[in-house]
C-alpha cells in the first residue's frame, strides 16, 4: 500500500461521521445508557441505534405510546388537549428520566450517564395542507453524580412526504444525541451539526433552549440568533422577559402591529411612533386590545456592520427592547412584504406596519424587487393584499418642512402606484406626533455615545440612558464622558 496522495491546492475537509458511526460511538460507550420515547413518526431515532450494533449497552427501553389514552396514562393529560407541545415533551423527558433512576440502582451502575431522548411530532397530513412540526429533546448527564442538562428544540418539516419526514427526524435525533454528548462544550457547533447529513430544505429549527449545569453560561437568545444567522429559520422571537418563544404560538390569530428599525438605541421617536400608531391601530375595526400583539423587529441586514453580525450589539438592542416590555423578533427579511407574508402564515387578522417616511419611500424603490418575476407589483400584492395598513410617522425635510404622506416624493414612475395605495387608505399619517423630537436620529445618538459627547440622554425614553450607562451598551465608557467634560 502506498501513502495517501496529497495534491497541491488540496483543502482540509472536516470529517463528519456518518449517522451509523455516530450511533455506534454512543452504543460502544459503556457508560451512556438511556431511554427513547418517540410519538408521532414511528421510532425513527432509536432505529439507528438498534441497527448500528452494540445497542444493548445503550438502550434501556424504547417506547412509542401512540394511542392518546395510553399516552395520557403514562404521561398525564394536557389541559389544552394537544399532544405536540413543549409541555408534553418536557413531561416525557422528565418521566422517562426519573424512571431510569428509579429502576436502576446507582450502587450497581456507579459510572452510568443516564439520558432520556424524546420527540412528539405531527408529520404531514393526508391532504398535504399542513407540513407538520414537532418538539425534540434530550435530558442527560455528563457526570454520573451531576444534575441533568436539557436541550429542547422545535422543528418544522419542509418535505411533502411522511416517510421522508420520518427519516429526517431520525437523522436529526441521532445528531442531537451525539452533539449533546460530544460537543456540549461548544453549543454553536452543536447547533450547526444538527444538520449533518440533512439539508435546510428538509427541516427548519425555529426555537432552541439549553439548560442545566453544562449550559449555565449559555444565553439562549444568542443561540436563537445563530438559528437565523445559519439560515436554519427565517425569524426568532423573545418575550419581554428575554426568553425564546415559539413564533407560531405567540402570533396565532393575533392582530399584529410591527415596527422595524435598527433601535441602536431606542429613541423618543421610536416610542412616540409606537404609542401613537398603537392608539390608531386599536381604533381600527375588529381590533381588540386583548388580541393585539406589538412586535419590534430587527432584521439581520441591520445587524451586519462590516458584513459580520455583531452579536454583542444585537444583545444590547434585544435587552433594551425587552426591558421596555416589548416582544422582539429577529428576522432574515430584508423586504417588508416578506415580514407580512411570514405573519400571514400564523394569522389572518388585521395587520399594521409603523414606519417613518424614509422607510416608505424606500419601499417604493424598484431596485429591491428585481429578483421577483412580478417585480414591485408582486411585492405590493403580497404587502397590501390583505387588511394591512401603514402608519406613517412624519419626517423633517432639508428646509425644516414636515414631510407626510401628502407631500413625500417617490420615484416619478411609482407616483401613480403610490397614489393608488394612499387613495385606498392603505397609508395613513400619524397626525398626533410630537414635533419637538423630529430632529432625533438613532445614528446621531449612537455617535454621541461612542465619542463620549454629552447631551444624548434626553433624546431617549426615560430609563433607557440609565440602562445604557449601567451595562455599558453601545460602546458607552464613563472614562470617555469624563474626558469630554
Amino acid at each position: 500500500m502506498g501513502t495517501e496522495i496529497k495534491l497541491k491546492g488540496d483543502k482540509v475537509i472536516a470529517q463528519i461521521p456518518s449517522i451509523k458511526d455516530k450511533a455506534l460511538r454512543i452504543n460502544l460507550n459503556e457508560n451512556i445508557y438511556g431511554t427513547f420515547a418517540e410519538i408521532g413518526a414511528g421510532q425513527e431515532t432509536v432505529r439507528h441505534f438498534f441497527r448500528s450494533g452494540g445497542s444493548s449497552g445503550t438502550i434501556a427501553k424504547a417506547m412509542s405510546a401512540y394511542d392518546k389514552d395510553f399516552s395520557d396514562a403514562v404521561y398525564g393529560t394536557e389541559s389544552d388537549g394537544r399532544y405536540v407541545t413543549e409541555n408534553r415533551l418536557k413531561k416525557m423527558l422528565t418521566f422517562e428520566g426519573e424512571l431510569i433512576e428509579e429502576r436502576l440502582s446507582r450502587e450497581k451502575h456507579p459510572n452510568k450517564l443516564f439520558f432520556s431522548y424524546a420527540n412528539t411530532v405531527a408529520t404531514i397530513d393526508f391532504a398535504k395542507q399542513f407540513k407538520g412540526h414537532g418538539w425534540v429533546g434530550i435530558r442527560y448527564q455528563i457526570e454520573p453524580d451531576e444534575a441533568y442538562n436539557e436541550i429542547i428544540l422545535h422543528i418544522r418539516f419542509k418535505e411533502t412526504d411522511a416517510r421522508l419526514q420520518q427519516e429526517t427526524l431520525g437523522i436529526l435525533g441521532v445528531n442531537l444525541i451525539y452533539g449533546a454528548f460530544y460537543t456540549y462544550n461548544d453549543p454553536k457547533k452543536l447547533l450547526r451539526h444538527l444538520y449533518d447529513h440533512l439539508d435546510k430544505d428538509q427541516l427548519e429549527i425555529d426555537t432552541i433552549n439549553f439548560s442545566g449545569p453544562r449550559f449555565a453560561d449559555v444565553d439562549n437568545r444568542l443561540m436563537s440568533l445563530q438559528l437565523v444567522k445559519n439560515g436554519m429559520t427565517d425569524a426568532v422571537m423573545f418575550n419581554p422577559e428575554g426568553k425564546n418563544i415559539l413564533p407560531a404560538a405567540i402570533l396565532y390569530k393575533k392582530n399584529l402591529l410591527a415596527f422595524r428599525g435598527s433601535f441602536r438605541p431606542v429613541t423618543n421617536v421610536n416610542v412616540d411612533m409606537y404609542r401613537k400608531s398603537l392608539k390608531m391601530f386599536l381604533e381600527e375595526n375588529k381590533v381588540e386590545k386583548e388580541n393585539t400583539l406589538v412586535v419590534f423587529e430587527i432584521t439581520l441586514s441591520n445587524l451586519r456592520s462590516d458584513g459580520e453580525i455583531d452579536e454583542r450589539d444585537f444583545m444590547d438592542r434585544a435587552e433594551l427592547l425587552c426591558s421596555l416590555g416589548q416582544t422582539v423578533m429577529i428576522s432574515n427579511f430584508q423586504e417588508y412584504y416578506k415580514v407580512v407574508e411570514y405573519f400571514s402564515n400564523y394569522t389572518k387578522a388585521r395587520m399594521g406596519l409603523a414606519m417613518g417616511v424614509n422607510n416608505l419611500v424606500d419601499i417604493f424603490d424598484e431596485k429591491y424587487y428585481r429578483h421577483l418575476s412580478g417585480g414591485i407589483l408582486e411585492a405590493f400584492g403580497k404587502l397590501f393584499y390583505r387588511d394591512m395598513k401603514v402608519f406613517l410617522y412624519p419626517m423633517l425635510g432639508e428646509n425644516g418642512e414636515i414631510i407626510t404622506s401628502e407631500n413625500l416624493k417617490v420615484h416619478p414612475r411609482m407616483k401613480e402606484l403610490y397614489k393608488f395605495f394612499k387613495f385606498n387608505g392603505k397609508v395613513v399619517d400619524i397626525v398626533d406626533y410630537n414635533p419637538d423630537i423630529l430632529n432625533v436620529f438613532s445614528r446621531e445618538v449612537l455617535k454621541m455615545i461612542g465619542q463620549g459627547k454629552p447631551g444624548w440622554e434626553p433624546m431617549l425614553p426615560s430609563g433607557v440612558a440609565e440602562i445604557i450607562k449601567e451595562h455599558h451598551l453601545f460602546g458607552y465608557h464613563p472614562e470617555k464622558q469624563l474626558e469630554q467634560n
